[in-house]
């Protein structure tokens, strides 16, 4: 499980940042999309993203600069031969900008479309996720996705098998798949014979926010947490004014929410390659376990030892 981060700019794209959208690659081989910035799919031709993979998109928010991108990559991915369904989630009016822009310039896409529009608290079950959404601080309605990897069964103790007689074959996946198992008049347990249940990761996405306690709550415990940083922190009334974050408060959140690592984007032109250094300082000042991200960074996120928590 990887994220990729296509555009990482704030507002308005610039020579060396994009604006949003992030690909999160499973290990199904299934890509999902959060928001999608004018030239996302310019910025996909320069990865190792496919169109065709594509198979849910997350919009957190209506700002043009999280969505702009949308008619075009829904109409290329057509083009190019995308055929499975494609689901697209977003706040309340998302359905209306993609009918009138794909109606208005008769673009007629080739595979099934399904837009449902979420609102606060809600929960999507997907095989082997759950996905919850959260209300932001923003001047617009502005969510956070929390993605929440299904627990995982241990590994099988060969040695113990061994020792027990089972020989490997389909018995093995009985045991794998929970079932207790009859031999020479003895049953054995799947917990005779497994490890601990590995943790599913978790991670959170937000959209664009001010500093607040719900999102603090929204991440808790997350192993990754993406959080804007929009201004640094000798800005905090501009920030407040925007409804945006400085480094020291996206800090503040990972710490408080006590997640495992902290990627700060949504950075705005303002700031150029010189102050890069300067805005990663100040968030690890509260939190160290941080990056900045860039575009075209990819973060990867581990599997969990098993038994942990």
């Amino acid at each position: 499980m990887e994220i990729t981060f296509l555009g990482t700019g704030a507002g308005i794209p610039s020579t060396k940042r994009n604006v949003s959208s992030a690909a999160l690659r499973l290990d199904s081989g299934d890509t999902w999309l959060f928001d999608c910035g004018e030239a996302t799919q310019h910025q996909i031709l320069s990865s190792s993203i496919t169109l065709s993979k594509i198979t849910k998109i997350f919009i957190t928010h209506l700002h043009g600069d999280h969505i702009f991108g949308l008619p075009g990559l829904l109409g290329s991915r057509s083009f190019q031969g995308g055929e499975s369904e494609l689901v697209l989630y977003g706040p309340k009016g998302i359905k209306s900008f993609i009918e009138t822009a794909l109606r208005v310039s008769n673009t007629h896409l080739r595979y099934p479309l399904r837009i449902d529009e979420i609102e606060d608290g809600i929960e999507l079950n997907v095989k082997g996720f759950t996905i919850r959404t959260g209300l932001l601080e923003h001047g617009i309605e502005s969510y956070g996705y929390r993605v929440e990897e299904d627990e995982k069964p241990g590994s099988l103790h060969a040695d113990k098998l061994m020792e027990l007689g089972v020989k490997p074959g389909p018995i093995y996946k009985k045991l794998k798949d929970g079932e207790s198992i009859e031999l020479d008049g003895r049953i054995i347990r799947p917990t005779d014979v497994i490890g601990p249940t590995i943790k599913g990761r978790c991670i959170v996405i937000c959209g664009d926010t001010r500093y607040s306690n719900r999102t603090v709550n929204f991440a808790k415990g997350a192993d990754l947490l993406v959080h804007e940083a929009t201004f640094s922190q000798d800005k905090p009334a501009l920030a407040h004014d925007y409804y945006h974050s400085t480094t020291v408060e996206a800090g503040r959140v990972a710490k408080r929410a006590e997640v495992s690592w902290l990627i700060v984007n949504h950075i705005s032109s303002r700031y150029q390659d010189e102050d890069v250094h300067q805005l990663l300082n100040e968030v690890r000042a509260v939190y160290p376990n941080t990056d900045i991200a860039f575009d075209h960074m990819t973060f990867q996120i581990p599997l969990k030892k098993a038994g942990s928590i």
